[in-house]
């Protein structure tokens, strides 16, 4: 009587592991797939307004005025309209500089190179005032300027890259475009030396060897500052403002085009 009640019970262990099993094993194997997706675009703008949520436009206005006033806020005064395009802008150049001279800042030593892509700056600074929201529009993404340490065969592949497209944001640099190819290229007054290690300033978008950046990926050592690149410009030009420098920037040749 014991050893059935005994045998009855192993089996009940048994087939209650062999469940156990079984259903453990589904849930593991199991893989979910997408069969079928939709979207639709909703515009952000006046029309919605019929739609908005009274009740929570409400309870967001206080914050919103916070915000407008922040972003309304006036931090300094440009002489011109500042503009970006290739081979060299007043824009591209004013960004390049100050970031070039914020990196030096905190390395303690003077960075030689700068690199901006004239696709992240997506506005112009306007003649007169410039307001923290200027600045929001002209980067509006949360991209951090780090120190990249790369051989000068590498800078040399970047600026010929800069060539073939007609120019880039750059500091630092003297460079000639012929028949499509940089040729003269300077890293301050000195001819770029092949083996020399540089050290360069730009985002940690373009490090990545974005907007076909792939020669900056290509680094020996990487730093990052924790300074976001829209932070560094309105810092520079509040503190500009302080000692009653008005901003202005000037196309001076770093970049020029021969026939």
């Amino acid at each position: 009587m014991w050893n059935s009640k005994n045998n009855l019970m192993q089996t009940k262990k048994y087939f209650y592991f062999l469940f156990i099993s079984f259903i453990l094993t589904s849930c593991t194997h199991k893989t979910w797939q997408v069969v079928e997706a939709k979207s639709e675009k909703i515009s952000i703008d006046s029309t919605t307004e019929k739609i908005a949520d009274k009740e929570f436009e409400a309870i967001l206005q206080p914050v919103k005025e916070r915000i407008d006033a922040e972003m309304s806020m006036v931090i300094g005064y440009s002489v011109e309209n500042m503009k970006s395009y290739a081979p060299e802008s007043p824009l591209s150049n004013f960004c390049a500089d100050v970031f070039r001279r914020a990196a030096s800042d905190f390395l303690h030593q003077e960075v030689d190179v700068s690199v901006v892509n004239l696709g992240g700056l997506r506005t112009e600074i306007p003649a007169g005032s410039i307001t923290v929201r200027n600045i929001y529009e002209l980067m509006p993404f949360e991209n951090e300027l780090v120190i990249l340490w790369i051989k000068g065969d590498k800078l040399i592949q970047l600026f010929q890259f800069f060539a073939s497209v007609g120019g880039e944001g750059v500091s630092g640099i003297r460079m000639k475009v012929k028949n499509g190819k940089a040729v003269q290229i300077f890293v301050g007054t000195i001819p770029i030396d092949p083996a020399k290690i540089y050290t360069v300033a730009t985002s940690d978008y373009l490090a990545e060897g974005n907007d076909q950046m792939t020669a900056l990926s290509e680094y020996e050592k990487i730093s990052g500052t924790g300074l976001k690149l829209r932070n560094v410009l309105i810092d520079f030009i509040r503190n500009e403002t302080l000692k009653g420098n008005i901003i202005q920037s000037k196309i001076d040749g770093r970049i020029s085009l021969e026939n």
